[in-house]
């Protein structure tokens, strides 16, 4: 691959965003990390580390375009927030990311969906309206399709109190839960960007682990020995009540024997714990 090829990395201060920017530049590549505000600590860093910071908005087309000129891939990940998933408004912009790569002639985009199909999530179904607009854009393209994010674990995890950690989750200790790493999503984009010809035109869906409700308190007790219990809340946002009942009710049915022998380095929870779990950031919303 040319080394002087530039790669549009949008929520690059987010989860996935953060993670593919970073593994592109650990490549030895130029990265345009998209962000609404380049004086975050986040945005600092990625420019620390070489990346080229373009602030824009996904809900304007001309700034998305200007971002969009003379780059030879673009990831494209849509923000949203599960208590005000507002799927018009992921729509739209996932949708105007595909009219930028086209308008811009972009040689390759990868799009990050999700591992669910026709689930009755709203911020679930709306990602396969943006695969659909992406099929017929006519434009060399993947799709990864990541499960539950083993960071959204800093999130529903309280810090402990009185020597117990006590998480609330609208999860029956005994589902499985199906889990990947940031980290893992963004090293197998880079490798996608790598090495098109192995990805383009795949739909790869990316999990690393399942483990029971149950079993992820047990590893959070045994990664630093705080007594770790879930419970459930008393109530939930409707759109995230949603999300947990189809967790709960289907969950996940990714081939993680089968994703482990292409991708052997996929963490488990075990290991994230252990190397990338750190305590949390105030939260503006999530990617999936």
């Amino acid at each position: 691959m040319t080394a002087d090829r530039v790669f549009l990395v949008l929520g690059a201060t987010g989860n996935q965003g953060g993670a593919v920017a970073r593994a592109l530049l650990g490549n030895g590549r130029r990265v345009r990390a998209f962000v609404r505000d380049p004086h975050t600590a986040a945005a600092a860093e990625l420019a620390r580390l070489g990346a080229e910071l373009v602030t824009g908005d996904l809900d304007r087309a001309r700034s998305l375009r200007a971002a969009a000129r003379r780059v030879h891939g673009i990831f494209s990940v849509q923000a949203v927030d599960p208590a005000d998933p507002r799927p018009e408004t992921e729509v739209r912009q996932g949708k105007s990311v595909i009219d930028a790569a086209v308008a811009e002639g972009v040689g390759h985009v990868i799009y990050s969906s999700i591992a669910a199909y026709r689930s009755g999530v709203p911020h679930f179904d709306t990602k396969t309206v943006i695969e659909q607009y992406l099929d017929t854009a006519g434009l060399p393209a993947t799709v990864v399709r990541p499960v539950f994010f083993m960071e959204n674990w800093r999130y529903l995890l309280a810090k402990p109190d009185n020597g117990v950690r006590v998480g609330t989750v609208p999860l029956d200790p005994d589902t499985r839960l199906q889990m990947v790493a940031a980290t893992d999503i963004g090293r197998i984009v880079a490798d996608a960007f790598e090495r098109p010809g192995e990805y383009i035109g795949e739909k790869l869906e990316i999990a690393g682990d399942e483990l029971t409700v149950r079993q992820i308190a047990a590893a959070c007790t045994e990664a630093d020995g705080v007594p770790t219990r879930v419970e459930r809340p008393d109530r939930l946002p409707p759109a995230v009540a949603d999300m947990f009942a189809w967790l709960d009710e289907h969950g996940y049915r990714t081939d993680i024997t089968a994703l482990r022998r292409r991708f052997p380095q996929l963490l488990t929870f075990e290991t994230w714990l252990r190397t990338e779990a750190r305590p949390a950031p105030a939260r503006t919303g999530t990617a999936s």
